[in-house]
């Protein structure tokens, strides 16, 4: 892994492409959730606003912040845009758009301040190495339900999957990773990722598009927000929802992935973390005028830099890799998703070896640790690892009498967090 002083024009390119590659996968599923049917928002508005936010926040990713992250509209908060405040509540989509600008103002209040970046850095070190690690295994997760090696069962949860030519793609492409990687290739994850492809092409499991253009739709969703409607008191606590998932699953993909691919600093912190975290505040922000859920750092950025992005320059390339599928989006969705399966086996195998840093002899250290590690695979989501790990890490310190050991910040942290839980639980029962 080359470090920012060394890391060259070619392994940025490589780099970028590679993380581009990777979760180009947005472009298509980020509007088929929002455009899902009763919430009235267009497929092809979505798409347009889908593409328009990674671009021109991935590069202010690249250019302000000069981290080789990529922003796209998250997965999990377009889910909940879609199924809990749209069809759910039965709030209309441009008041629902108003609510995602109106949580990232308040976000961006947050960022120009220390105090998000005193909110990052007072989560304890086995905290951020833990989530390392249980990202890793969350994109492992996700790469083997990607090539079907596993699937849902009603009776234990997941089991072996039934293994077709996805699989097999799979496997191959994992194997052509490993290969590549062995011999320090830069173009390890690519070549992964275009095996796939050609072999599903030769297999004829690909079916091309009717036509390979379209025509960007800023008439649809593009500035159709509702501003002052969604700013009744009643939908306050959706807004707060918003900020604080938003929040935390930036901060913890941020730390995460940049304590696992060594973005960090002589100290150990991640660089330019205050940059970052204004840049994915901007990007909520933004998805409303745009007409998309609420953006975010993505953990597929790890696909990039282990294939040699290490500084801004390789955001850019991958926002420029963005823009073109405002006319070629059709395109773009030729690459199956089983494709990057592998690539996303690989990162995680990568980034769980973080956790041979943790350091785990008192129980108090322990359980929280493996708590963020588990549970973040286990309930697919960062920000759930990150709340459990931060309350027990809390309770337990408190328990144990070293409650002096925690700063403010922390306990603040960990009531917040315990506050969160059970605002979330007592939305469930309900």
């Amino acid at each position: 892994m080359q470090d920012s002083k060394t890391a060259s024009p070619r392994s940025e390119i490589i780099g970028g492409l590679t993380t581009f590659l990777t979760m180009s996968y947005i472009v298509v599923v980020n509007p088929a959730i929002l455009s899902t049917s009763g919430t009235g928002m267009s497929f092809s508005g979505v798409m347009t606003a889908t593409v328009m936010l990674c671009f021109v926040l991935t590069a202010l990713m690249g250019l302000y912040a000069n981290l080789p992250f990529a922003v796209a509209p998250g997965m999990g908060i377009n889910a909940f845009f879609t199924y809990s405040i749209i069809l759910g509540r039965g709030i209309p989509w441009p008041t629902a758009l108003g609510m995602v600008f109106w949580s990232g103002f308040l976000f961006l209040l947050v960022s120009v301040t220390p105090l998000r970046e005193k909110i990052a850095r007072a989560i304890p070190a086995s905290i951020r190495i833990a989530s390392a690690g249980g990202i890793g295994l969350f994109l492992s997760f996700i790469g083997l339900q990607n090539a079907h090696m596993i699937e849902g069962d009603p009776t234990t949860l997941v089991r072996l999957g039934h293994l077709d030519h996805r699989a097999g793609l799979g496997i191959l492409g994992l194997l052509v990773i490993s290969i590549l990687a062995r011999k320090k290739s830069p173009f390890a994850f690519l070549g992964g990722i275009l095996t796939v492809t050609l072999g599903a092409t030769l297999l004829g499991k690909i079916q091309m598009p009717d036509a390979l253009f379209s025509k960007p739709d800023f008439e649809s969703v593009f500035l159709k927000l509702d501003l002052m409607g969604s700013l009744k008191p009643a939908l306050m606590p959706a807004i707060v929802s918003i900020l604080f998932t938003d929040l935390f699953d930036s901060i913890s993909t941020l730390i995460g992935v940049s304590h696992a691919t060594g973005i960090v600093d002589e100290k150990g912190e991640p660089k330019n973390l205050r940059q970052g975290l204004i840049v994915d505040a901007l990007a909520t922000m933004l998805a409303g005028p745009f007409g998309t859920s609420a953006g975010t750092a993505y953990i597929e950025s790890s696909a990039g830099i282990e294939a040699g992005a290490r500084t801004g320059r390789a955001s850019v390339v991958t926002a420029l890799c963005f823009l073109p599928c405002l006319f070629v989006a059709p395109a773009v969705g030729l690459v199956p998703t089983y494709a990057t399966a592998p690539v996303l086996l690989m990162v995680g195998a990568m980034m769980f070896r973080s956790v041979l840093g943790l350091k785990l002899e008192e129980p108090e250290a322990l359980i929280p640790a493996f708590l963020t590690l588990i549970l973040i695979p286990l309930t697919f989501s960062i920000t759930q690892g990150i709340l459990w790990g931060l309350v027990s890490h809390v309770v337990l310190h408190a328990l144990a009498g070293k409650a002096k050991r925690l700063n403010p910040m922390l306990i603040a942290l960990g009531i917040l967090s315990g506050a969160l839980l059970f605002l979330e639980a007592q939305s469930t029962l309900k």
